[in-house]
């Protein structure tokens, strides 16, 4: 039987995202894809991230399955989670990898959960495990590091697989390779990060958790002085304060919910604080592209608004108008997330792409 197949895993919160895609030389040909909903009854029993592994593993044996995938797959691509800093591209999943991921990792998220589930599938199944660009791809150049306090460097932490799959796709649409594209990409989902792809590296972001724009759920960077007054109050706990910041922060903060779609309801029928609290989210969102631009000297070969909101005609139209001075726009609604997981296994499966080992080293230019 034909090893052809490549699984793709992309953990969420409540979600889990499956896909098959049929190797086609250094590509890819979508098979099927598949969500997984998990009930939120039976996540909140468990204690931790972590501790859904075995039951994560179980539904992801269901799916596969239910397909005639047995005895075809060629490697499984997890989404990458939040690691130590690494280069962009593929890594292959080891067991310390497995380790890092579900016992150390540099925050908590279920995207974690990707190279364990991947390295446990592929396992079964006698083929690699990969994950690809993890959010933790630093590739920052020293200039962008500096803070203004030593003791707190800055550091890249975005959404690096659509990010970089968005500039992959804008470079090919441009009839450019992609390691001599300038653009700024601007992710907008649940959580926002905006970065600059100069030369098809991400060399400045936003931080998707740090000093970004306020997204539906995040507070984004916030004014320094009253967070250190905040932090001593003694209003809140360090693990309450981090949950209303990145989870209950933003919008959702503002209007108690993260659904931009009835913000923007709430917007058409007139109400005011909602259409001040979506005019902010967005101003910062343009203010944002436009320093990434700066990155680029601004002449990038353009701006690509991603992400779920990028599905918002509204958003569109509004940072249409605000940004397009600045470079053409390109518009890549929602994230083809699975489709990139694919796109990078096959490039190492197909000798385009070496896959790193875990630990993986920065590079001295990076540091």
């Amino acid at each position: 039987m034909t090893q052809n197949l490549i699984l793709t895993i992309n953990p969420g919160t409540t979600t889990m995202r499956c896909g098959l895609y049929e190797r086609d030389g250094a590509g890819v040909k979508p098979v099927r894809e598949d969500t997984i909903e998990h009930d939120e009854k039976v996540m909140a029993g468990f204690a931790s991230i972590a501790d859904q592994f075995d039951y994560r593993a179980e539904c992801l044996s269901k799916f596969l399955a239910g397909t005639d995938a047995g005895g075809r797959l060629a490697a499984v691509a997890g989404r990458g989670g939040m690691l130590s800093p690494v280069p962009a591209g593929v890594i292959a999943v080891n067991q310390e990898l497995v380790d890092f991921a579900l016992h150390t990792p540099r925050y908590h998220h279920a995207s974690n959960l990707g190279a364990p589930l991947a390295f446990r599938m592929a396992t079964a199944a006698g083929c690699p495990a990969f994950i690809v660009d993890p959010v933790s791809v630093d590739e920052l150049p020293p200039v962008a590091r500096v803070s203004g306090f030593p003791e707190i460097p800055r550091f890249s932490f975005v959404h690096a697989l659509n990010i970089r799959a968005c500039g992959r796709r804008l470079a090919a649409e441009l009839g450019k390779r992609f390691d001599k594209l300038n653009a700024v990409v601007a992710h907008m989902g649940a959580g926002i990060s905006i970065a600059a792809l100069k030369q098809g590296r991400i060399v400045d972001s936003s931080n998707r958790m740090e000093v970004s724009p306020f997204s539906p759920e995040r507070a984004g960077g916030l004014p320094p002085m009253p967070l250190i007054e905040l932090c001593y109050s003694g209003r809140y706990d360090k693990a309450t304060l981090m949950k209303q910041l990145y989870g209950k922060g933003g919008v959702f903060a503002y209007l108690g919910t993260k659904d931009m779609r009835r913000v923007e309801s709430m917007v058409e029928a007139g109400d005011k604080q909602a259409t001040l609290v979506y005019d902010a989210m967005l101003d910062q969102i343009g203010k944002t592209i436009g320093a990434m631009a700066s990155v680029l000297d601004f002449r990038p070969d353009g701006i690509i608004l991603t992400g779920g909101m990028a599905n918002s005609a509204r958003v569109v139209k509004r940072l249409q108008t605000q940004c397009a001075p600045l470079a053409p726009i390109h518009v890549y609604p929602g994230s083809d997330e699975s489709l990139a997981l694919a796109q990078g296994a096959a490039r190492a499966l197909a000798g385009e792409e070496t896959p790193m080992t875990w630990p993986v080293a920065m590079p001295e230019e990076s540091k």
